[in-house]
């Protein structure tokens, strides 16, 4: 009996060791774009800059940049060079290749040590000679000398993933890393058939988990799950009361009181892992939500479980309009003559524009060796020029630029300041001591001082408004069909995919409602319904109302004065559709719309990130499975009210300030006044008596 127990333990052993030694490398690669567009460096000496990011949890074994560029075919192979740079040290240096009109690709292995956790910044320097450098000098011409950066580049990572410890935090990171996004291993599931606090609870963490990605490429995925059974992938959110938890789930989870308490909790379904969130209480179970929104907060959470009552403070710091920011939390160096610049992106809600008295306020320093005739500095702002000044060498040690940001520049949305130096030598390049090479630097002082105002016009220029309003959710109705199916949730989904990346705030609010509840529900709210004719009594009861109509029948969408739809083609388009809502003054309803829920799935695609964001413009959207897309205006060009000198003195609170000081002093003088008068006139008064 010994020997029959001894014999099926060192079977045991033996097999644990094959299937060990079976598991196949778990070295993943991964290709990282640099940049979305082509790049150009133009001038004898340029350079850009890019950033890619390693996330936290990857143990990177080896890093490669596959460089796809082209030069101007008149440059000198061996008076050329272009050299690489990362975080500011340079690993690698080369001549470009030229072979008329034909792209190169150049491979590099990146030193592991000079890079990060988080973002990596990548410099790409070139000198371009396009002219021979005889004993007399003479300049090359600017325009000759240009270097071509593809979009094709890319820095290929090779990693392995550090093992899982357990916490709210990691799980959260690694739930919208790269890596997880672009091979959909993740999900968040809802049960089916789910009540409104469920779903309301899921939108909060899917605004949470879209302002945490990256790279913003992909829409997080909403499922319902059905038969206790969840999807099968290694990073799921399940958001759900208690009493509809698969048991394997439920039986996991440490004991509480359900009704005075959720939690949010990391728990082993299989090869994956388990964000849960749950309560028996449906409130407790939104806050829950609420406080994975908080991205603030969830990167504070280094432990598994998270205890949420009526007390826990989950809410998200004030959302600041009008702000004062730092351009640079460690100062930037930009170093070599001619032209050198540095990109400071900003973001900002889609649906907020810049206002009056915004500001840049530039803080550098510079060499003096240089040609002081000849060197400056601009600054751009979404590379429009709004202003320059001379380099003098008298303020090379401490100098300044304050320009305000001119109104007609139409900035809304993201943008970006460029800060551009010209960094011009007396004596050229022909002669040139490299020790002495010129410098500039942007100290930490630099300020932007940003005021903005909402763009309130119902058109798909301005989304996300009225949904988001300065940055939380703007009393947001989601009306839903009562059966569901998961192109329904996968819209869902979708529109608040995008619509959180643009969300600063957690505290506004979202509720759900069912198609045949009554509309006093949401009469008061911003709306988004999603459905057909046929599954949703709120698009059938506003049929007329819509821009793009369905035939008596609901079967599909009919010809107006915009578009022409054959009678099958229009059973098989999506359209969004905004338009002012028709229960209460001032308030919108966006309809998701397509005569089968799949439809409304390919219409809610276009709202689903910012890569699409490009087509939909006006208050009419018509998209097909063939990748076509129209968008219209049916709303007239209305006139722009002229603002009220209140308003424009509202918005500007370094005037405001300016006349409660002049309005004081014009009240001290009118009081001085009167006390002088009254004076006198005593004065007067006793000398008659006399």
């Amino acid at each position: 009996m010994m020997k029959n127990s001894t014999s099926r333990i060192w079977i045991t052993m033996m097999t644990i060791v094959l299937l060990l030694t079976s598991i196949p490398n778990t070295a993943m690669g991964y290709p990282i774009k640099l940049a979305q567009e082509e790049r150009y460096l133009s001038g004898i000496m340029a350079s850009n800059q890019s950033y890619f990011h390693i996330p936290s949890y990857w143990n990177v074994e080896s890093t490669t940049i596959s460089l796809d560029y082209t030069a101007t075919q008149l440059t000198r192979e061996n008076e050329s060079s272009v050299t690489l740079y990362v975080n500011g040290t340079p690993f690698h240096s080369f001549r470009p290749i030229i072979e008329g009109n034909k792209k190169q690709t150049l491979k590099v292995t990146i030193p592991t040590h000079l890079l990060v956790k988080g973002p990596n910044l990548l410099t790409i320097e070139g000198s371009i000679r396009t002219i021979e450098d005889r004993l007399v000098c003479s300049e090359d011409e600017w325009r000759d000398n240009w270097f071509h950066v593809y979009q094709s580049t890319v820095v290929d990572v090779n990693y392995s993933l550090r093992p899982h410890d357990g916490t709210i935090k990691d799980f959260s990171e690694r739930f919208v890393g790269m890596d997880t996004m672009n091979s959909s291993n993740n999900v968040i599931v809802v049960p089916q058939n789910s009540e409104h606090a469920e779903l309301e609870a899921a939108t909060h963490v899917i605004s949470g988990y879209s302002k945490a990605d990256v790279f913003k490429d992909h829409p997080l995925l909403l499922q319902p799950y059905t038969s206790g059974t969840l999807p099968n992938k290694p990073y799921v959110v399940i958001v759900s009361l208690r009493k509809d938890l698969p048991p394997v789930i439920e039986n996991q989870l440490s004991k509480q009181d359900w009704s005075k308490t959720a939690v949010i909790q990391v728990v082993n379904n299989g090869a994956g892992q388990v964000l849960v969130v749950t309560s028996d209480d449906p409130t407790l179970l939104v806050k829950a939500g609420r406080l994975l929104a908080n991205s603030e907060m969830v990167k504070q959470l280094d432990s598994g479980l998270k205890i949420v009552n009526e007390s826990t403070d989950v809410n998200t710091r004030d959302v600041a309009i009008h702000r004062t920011m730092k351009l640079t939390e460690t100062g930037d160096k930009l170093v070599g003559p001619y032209h050198q610049e540095h990109r400071y992106f900003i973001t900002l809600p889609a649906n907020r524009a810049i206002a009056d008295a915004s500001m840049i306020s530039l803080d550098f320093r510079y060499a003096k060796n240089l040609d002081f005739d000849r060197s400056l500095v601009t600054i751009l702002v979404d590379d429009k020029p709004i202003g320059s000044k001379r380099l003098n060498e008298d303020l090379a040690d401490n100098d300044s630029l304050t320009l305000p940001i001119p109104k007609n520049i139409n900035i809304a949305g993201n943008f970006s300041i460029t800060v551009a130096f010209d960094l011009e030598l007396k004596s050229n390049y022909c002669i040139r001591n490299e020790s002495q090479m010129p410098w500039a630097f942007v100290t930490t002082d630099s300020l932007l001082k940003l005021n903005t105002k909402d763009n309130t016009d119902l058109l798909f220029d301005n989304y996300p408004y009225p949904f988001l309003r300065d940055g939380n959710f703007n009393h947001v109705a989601v009306v839903l069909p009562k059966e569901r199916d998961g192109a329904i949730y996968e819209s869902v989904s979708n529109v608040f995919s995008l619509l959180g990346q643009y969300a600063e705030g957690n505290k506004g609010e979202i509720h759900f409602y069912n198609d045949d509840e009554s509309s006093d529900q949401w009469s008061d709210k911003n709306i988004i319904a999603i459905g057909g004719y046929t599954n949703n009594s709120l698009i059938r009861g506003n049929n007329d109302k819509l821009y793009f109509r369905y035939d008596p029948n609901g079967h599909g969408f009919l010809s107006n004065e915009k578009m022409s739809i054959e009678s099958r083609y229009g059973t098989r388009i999506g359209a969004l559709q905004l338009m002012e809502s028709p229960y209460h003054s001032g308030r919108a309803l966006l309809a998701i719309t397509g005569s089968k829920s799949e439809y409304s799935l390919l219409a809610s695609k276009l709202i689903s990130g910012e890569k699409n964001r490009w087509k939909v413009w006006g208050d009419a959207v018509v998209a097909d499975k063939d990748g076509n897309v129209s968008a219209f205006r049916f709303k007239q060009q209305a006139e722009a009210e002229p603002e009220g000198i209140f308003d424009n003195v509202i918005a500007r609170p370094d005037l405001l300030g300016f006349l409660v000081a002049a309005v004081l002093v014009l009240l001290l003088v009118l009081l001085s006044l009167l006390l002088m008068i009254r004076k006198y006139r005593n004065k007067r008064g006793g000398n008659n008596e006399s």
